[in-house]
């Protein structure tokens, strides 16, 4: 049997090109989505195309109920889980601080932070070689908004990406000894549609001069990172960040 990856977010995006590139090589894939089920069930079927193994879990992994239901999905498959992608993320639109409201602040901590809580706590629990686990590795999806602070646009998306980075260093620090490896991949403006989502589908084309290489970057780019990290060629590096930015 394969080792399984859940990847959270993976209908789309950074988490449709994750999953695809995990089947590529050798993972049993559980591609996590919370409404789009078309899609979810577009990226297995491209990937069962290319030979590989995936199948769908749904959870809004803002809600505990659903990410404990998620594992025992993946329990009552009798997988190996032994790699997770932490990508399931929101962003609110674009605005000046002063707009936000509180009902955008908890569902952008919720998804984006409380989230990765969740799924992190309920992977190490199946990971960890100190509770009969096989060890394995966690890769959170964090963002350079975590360094650039993204005022007038979106502070509480980048702090909630700082909370990540946080998260990160502690569960690395924490399950070293328990044969898990945590660590972060922190994108850049890249061509994925969370810029529409915020509101702005020209954010690509008016960002990209900031961009030292002068270009957005792709899905499938960060992708690589975070297989990377993933991989045993990464087997000493734990609490360590990827940016994949461009250079900025």
């Amino acid at each position: 049997m394969n080792p399984c990856m859940l990847v959270t977010g993976a209908s789309r995006g950074i988490g449709a090109a994750t999953a695809q590139l995990a089947a590529a090589r050798g993972y049993s894939v559980a591609v996590n989505y919370v409404n789009d089920v078309e899609a979810a069930e577009a990226v297995c079927a491209g990937i069962e195309a290319g030979g590989g193994e995936a199948f769908t879990l749904r959870a809004d992994v803002a809600d505990e109920a659903q990410v404990l239901a998620m594992f025992a999905a993946l329990d009552a498959r009798g997988v190996t889980l032994r790699a997770v992608v932490n990508n399931a993320g929101v962003v609110g639109a674009i605005a000046p601080f002063a707009h936000y409201t509180a009902a955008r602040l908890k569902r952008t901590l919720e998804v984006n932070v409380l989230g990765a809580f969740l799924v992190a706590r309920e992977a190490v629990k199946r990971m960890s070689t100190e509770s009969g686990g096989a060890g394995g590795a966690i890769v959170n999806l964090s963002s350079a908004a975590a360094r650039i602070g993204s005022p007038n646009e979106f502070i509480d998306y980048a702090a909630s990406k700082g909370a990540i980075d946080a998260m990160t260093l502690g569960l690395a620090k924490e399950f070293a000894t328990h044969g898990i490896r945590v660590n972060a991949v922190r994108p850049g403006l890249i061509e994925t549609d969370i810029h529409a989502s915020a509101g702005a589908p020209d954010r690509v084309e008016r960002f990209t001069p900031m961009i030292p290489m002068r270009r957005a970057g792709q899905a499938e780019e960060v992708a690589q990172a975070i297989l990377w990290l993933l991989s045993d060629a990464a087997s000493y590096v734990t609490g360590s960040f990827i940016d994949v930015s461009g250079g900025r």
